[in-house]
């Protein structure tokens, strides 16, 4: 009963409070209701957009910062006056009453440092949100491109089971009509049999990529039909920024952006222990009423903390010593960063210097070699054997050019993550795979 007659008045609570339901109305999807994408083709510009409004792991960061406005606000805030009364004597002709207001001036400069540190605090938090943003977005379209290339898997292994069973068809006509062994026919069956189990795995293995690509909006049950390359084609081979560009987007890396905010947040906490061994002022005003007299008597009051024993230089010490550490930690995220982006800048170059090759030069050569062995065997001139040899020749081929084409994206989406925001530049766009 207490819960349904509490619902009213928080409806009528969020209506008179605009504020209050513009900040609702904000919060992301809960977990209980994710968002859902709409059936159909989606595009990698969709699964950003739903990715970067519902992700589960932005949320947290989301929180995190309008988390850090409180230290803000209270930071803000100012000490509270102290209302004092003291009783002397339970007599009442001889009875001394005395009432006093104290209020404690701090000096030093430590409201305004205080401030600043918990800006340097909200400023982290933001760093934190934008480099889980940029790990969102890598995520995405890492998966999205596996979802892709996992679709072209599927093209790939029905193209391989229709030409295994085309072969199994033309050995089985050529065992009949006494040209060849019917081990020939019993090869073919194998074959078309291996095609097919690698069919099945190639769509389990889509399944389980367009569920994780669902799943960076907080879906578990993908909805999307098929991944759309409107855009973003899967055969588009990325490259490596220039010089220039990734000096200067090394420059505006979310690692970087952090580590240099955890510096200044830890030099504004540094300034915060330093104002903090300035002793504070307690001003004091009251009252006397002394009834044996007759009379009152105002009172006036000043204390001042003696730093004698303590001059918070524990503290400032800490302080200091963790403001080293975190120029350190600047340093080594430096150092870090570089060598990953170069890293994945090498993985990027090997990987598309591998697909242009296949590409241009193995593929081409094994769809000749294959074509003409199938020619020579319907004439008689080969066995079924160079058949077999040249089919897995071309689609070994072709498989490996995919998989060389999913190093290259995820070695472009890893340099996109590090980098923060910004695509990379496509550097040549191969046709579609040879039939």
């Amino acid at each position: 009963m207490r819960r349904c007659a509490f619902v009213p008045f928080f409806l009528a609570w969020l209506h008179f409070n605009p504020a209050a339901m513009a900040q609702t109305a904000a919060l992301p999807a809960s977990p209980e209701r994710p968002v859902l994408e709409a059936p159909g083709p989606l595009t990698l510009q969709q699964a950003l957009a739903l990715a970067l409004s519902a992700s589960p792991e932005l949320a947290v960061a989301q929180r995190e910062l309008q988390a850090a406005e409180g230290p803000l606000l209270q930071g803000r805030a100012r000490p509270n006056p102290e209302l004092s009364g003291l009783v002397e004597d339970t007599r009442q002709a001889n009875r001394i009453t005395t009432f006093q207001i104290n209020q404690l001036v701090e000096l030093g400069g430590k409201r305004g440092a205080r401030i600043r540190a918990a800006e340097r605090g909200r400023d982290l938090a933001a760093a934190d949100l934008n480099a889980r943003r940029a790990d969102v977005r890598a995520a995405v379209v890492s998966t999205f491109y596996e979802v892709l290339l996992a679709q072209e898997r599927i093209v790939l292994a029905g193209d391989s089971v229709s030409l295994a069973q085309r072969a199994s068809d033309t050995a089985g006509k050529r065992v009949q009509a006494g040209k060849v062994s019917p081990v020939e026919e019993t090869r073919a069956r194998v074959a078309e049999a291996i095609a097919r189990v690698e069919a099945a795995q190639a769509q389990f293995e889509l399944q389980l990529a367009r569920q994780r690509l669902a799943a960076t909006w907080g879906n578990g049950t993908p909805r999307f039909d098929r991944a759309d390359p409107a855009g973003s084609a899967v055969t588009d081979l990325p490259g490596a920024p220039p010089p220039q560009l990734l000096a200067t987007r090394l420059l505006g890396a979310p690692i970087l952006q952090r580590a240099q905010t955890e510096v200044r947040r830890r030099q504004a906490l540094t300034e915060l222990e330093r104002a903090r061994r300035v002793p504070d002022v307690t001003v004091s005003l009251g009252v006397k009423r002394d009834a044996q007299l007759g009379r009152s008597q105002a009172i006036v009051g000043l204390a001042v903390p003696l730093p004698l024993f303590n001059r918070n230089q524990g503290n400032l010490l800490e302080a200091l010593r963790r403001e080293d550490k975190s120029r350190d930690e600047l340093v080594a995220a430096d150092i870090e960063l570089r060598t990953a982006v170069m890293q994945g800048a090498g993985r990027l170059d090997a990987a598309s210097t591998e697909a242009r090759t296949i590409r241009d030069t193995v593929l081409p050569g094994a769809q000749s070699a294959y074509d003409a062995a199938t020619i020579g065997f319907q004439l008689g001139k080969f066995n079924f054997l160079d058949v077999l040899d040249a089919q897995r020749t071309l689609f070994q081929a072709k498989a490996q050019y995919l998989r060389a084409l999913g190093a290259a994206q995820a070695a472009a989406a890893e340099i996109d993550r590090l980098l923060g925001d910004g695509a990379l530049p496509v550097t040549s766009s191969p046709a579609k795979l040879q039939e």
